[in-house]
């Protein structure tokens, strides 16, 4: 698969944030080896948020296996999710943006 170098938008506060996430939970995990560190790791995660691509694409980008790329996402968007308010703060909080 021919894959290309793109730029993707994104906050340095989201790569940090997330980055942090990431590494706190390989440790909280152990020392078990990873074939991308973590800032790759966020960098696919958000990168897939983005833009969407298919796993196939993504996960050859940052040359990973397709499985190995799933494995990725789903711990960056459950580490994310884990952050975010519920639906009644989130109403709150868009309530006193309006």
């Amino acid at each position: 698969m021919l894959t290309y170098p793109a730029s993707v938008p994104l906050s340095t506060r989201s790569l940090t944030r997330l980055t942090e996430l990431i590494r706190d939970r390989r440790r909280t995990l152990g020392g078990r080896w990873r074939r991308l560190p973590a800032q790759r790791q966020v960098l696919m995660a958000l990168a897939d948020l983005r833009n969407g691509d298919t796993l196939t694409r993504l996960a050859a980008g940052f040359e990973v296996s397709v499985a190995t790329g799933w494995r990725y996402l789903r711990e960056a968007v459950d580490l994310l999710a884990a952050c975010a308010d519920d639906s009644t703060a989130a109403m709150r909080r868009a309530a006193r943006l309006a």
